[in-house]
C-alpha cells in the first residue's frame, strides 16, 4: 500500500472515531446523536459557471459547499425557535458571465432564497454586489446576503464594500503579500514575468504584484506584464516561448481553472525551467499537468492545504475524502465548508434565518475548528484567516504526506502566516441599514 493510501486509511479510521456532523471532536463522541431536522429547508443559491470553460471549477465548488451543508445537517441542522431546519444547496448555472448570473440572481430572489453564494469571478461578484444592494434598498421584505468564497478583487471589501457582502477568501493583496514574503528571501529571483487573465481579478494580481515586489524586492525586474482573455486561449505554447525569451526566472500568475492547467501543461511540454508563483497552482489538475517539471518549481498560496498538519486537520481532510473518494474530486477548499458552518452559527446566534439579522450576526463572528481560527472583520466583511505558502514536491518527501488528485505530487508548507499577520488596512466606509 502506498504511503498516501496508508495515511488516508489511517485518517479515515480516525475520522470514524469522531463525529462527522460538524466540528465535534473526541471529547464529545459520547454525546447523543444529533436530532434530525424536520422543518422547511433554509436554501442557499450557488450561482456559478457550471458549463463552459470553467465548469470544472464550478463542479469543485459545488462539492465543497455540499460537503459543508451535509455536515451541518448531519449535526442536526440549524436550531431556530420553531425547531431544526436543514440547509439546502440550490445550484444555478451563471455560465461564468455577469449577465447570466444576474438572471439567476433574480430567479433565486423570486423563489424566496435569501442567501447567494458565488466566487469564481470578481467581475460577476461586483455585478452581484451592485444588484443585491439595489434589491435590498428597493425591497426590504426580500433582502439577500451575498456569501463570496473566491472573488478576490480587493475593491469588494474596500471602496466598493457593502453591508450585504461577506468575503471568505483572502483578497488578492493579502495573497500576494504572502507570496512576496517567500520571493523576498529567494535571491535567485531576478526577473519576473507577470501573466494574468484580462479582467478585474487578473489586473488586481498584476497591480498587487508590482506593489509587493517594490516593497520587498525593488531589485527585481518585471520583464513583462501580459494579459490573456479569460477562458479563451487553447494553445499556450506561444506564451511559454515568450516567457522563455524574456529571460524570466519566475512567473507570477493568478490564473485559475483551465487557464492555469493549460498554461502549466504547455510549460511542461516546452521544458520551461522557471518558477511559477501562483494563487491556484495546487488545484484543479495543475499538479498532475506539471508532473516532475513542477517539483520545487511551483509555489502556491491558500488558506489551508492537506499537508498543513495536525490531527484535527487530517481528520477533516479524511472526512472530505470519504465523502468524495474519486481522485479527480480530491480538492478541499477549506474556506467553503467553513463558510457554511459560520452561516449556520450566525443563524443560531440570531435565532432567525432573516438575511438582515444574519448579516448583523456575521459581523465580527469567529470560528474555531480546532485547527483553524478565523474572524469576519466587521469593518469591511473580510474574513481574517491564516495563509499558507507551499511548494510542490513528490508525495512521500518530507512534509508531503498527501498528494493532489492521485497525481503522486503534493505540497509542503514553506511559510505559514498567522491570521493577524495576513490582515491589511481597509478603506471601506460601511453603510449599514437602520435597525
Amino acid at each position: 500500500m502506498k504511503l498516501h493510501d496508508r495515511l488516508i486509511s489511517w485518517s479515515v479510521r480516525l475520522a470514524a472515531a469522531l463525529s462527522l456532523g460538524g466540528f465535534v471532536f473526541a471529547s464529545q463522541i459520547s454525546a447523543a446523536p444529533a436530532p434530525v431536522p424536520n422543518l422547511a429547508p433554509i436554501r442557499i443559491a450557488m450561482i456559478e459557471g457550471m458549463s463552459g470553460p470553467f465548469a470544472n471549477a464550478g463542479a469543485s465548488v459545488e462539492r465543497n459547499l455540499r460537503f459543508g451543508v451535509e455536515r451541518v445537517n448531519a449535526n442536526g441542522g440549524v436550531a431556530l425557535p420553531d425547531g431544526r431546519h436543514p440547509l439546502q444547496l440550490v445550484v444555478l448555472d451563471g455560465r461564468g458571465s455577469s449577465e447570466a448570473s444576474l438572471v439567476q440572481l433574480r430567479a433565486a430572489i423570486d423563489q424566496g432564497i435569501g442567501f447567494i453564494a458565488q466566487g469564481n469571478s470578481s467581475a460577476v461578484a461586483a455585478a452581484l454586489v451592485d444588484a443585491i444592494s439595489k434589491q435590498n434598498a428597493r425591497d426590504p421584505e426580500h433582502r439577500v446576503v451575498f456569501l463570496n468564497y473566491s472573488a478576490d478583487d480587493p475593491a469588494l471589501t474596500n471602496e466598493n464594500c457593502s453591508f450585504w457582502h461577506f468575503r471568505f477568501d483572502a483578497h488578492a493583496g493579502m495573497r500576494m503579500n504572502a507570496l512576496a514574503d517567500v520571493i523576498q528571501r529567494e535571491q535567485s529571483v531576478k526577473k519576473v514575468y507577470l501573466f494574468n487573465q484580462d479582467y478585474s481579478f487578473g489586473h488586481d494580481v498584476s497591480r498587487e504584484a508590482q506593489r509587493a515586489l517594490k516593497e520587498r524586492r525593488p531589485d527585481i525586474a518585471i520583464v513583462a506584464d501580459e494579459f490573456i482573455p479569460a477562458g479563451r486561449v487553447k494553445d499556450f505554447a506561444p506564451y511559454i516561448a515568450k516567457i522563455r525569451s524574456s529571460g524570466a526566472d519566475a512567473v507570477i500568475t493568478g490564473n485559475w481553472g483551465n487557464d492555469l492547467t493549460l498554461l502549466v501543461k504547455a510549460a511542461r511540454e516546452q521544458g520551461l525551467d522557471t518558477h511559477f508563483y501562483t494563487f491556484y497552482g495546487n488545484s484543479l489538475g495543475a499538479p498532475a499537468a506539471l508532473g516532475e517539471a513542477g517539483v520545487k518549481h511551483v509555489v502556491a498560496v491558500a488558506d489551508w492545504h492537506p499537508n498543513a498538519g495536525g490531527a484535527a486537520s487530517d481528520t477533516y481532510y479524511a472526512a472530505f475524502r470519504t465523502r468524495f473518494p474519486a481522485p479527480a474530486d480530491d480538492y478541499l477548499f477549506l474556506r467553503m465548508p467553513l463558510m457554511i458552518e459560520m452561516l449556520a452559527n450566525a443563524m443560531q446566534q440570531a435565532r432567525s434565518a432573516d438575511p438582515t439579522a444574519i448579516a448583523r450576526a456575521l459581523e465580527g463572528m469567529k470560528l474555531d475548528t480546532g485547527f483553524q481560527t478565523t474572524e469576519m472583520r466587521a469593518a469591511d466583511h473580510q474574513l481574517i484567516q491564516p495563509l499558507y505558502v507551499m511548494e510542490m514536491d513528490r508525495v512521500g518527501t518530507p512534509g508531503v504526506r498527501f498528494d493532489n488528485e492521485g497525481s503522486g505530487f503534493g505540497f509542503r508548507t514553506l511559510l505559514k502566516i498567522p491570521a493577524a499577520s495576513t490582515s491589511m488596512p481597509t478603506t471601506c466606509q460601511m453603510k449599514r441599514p437602520a435597525p
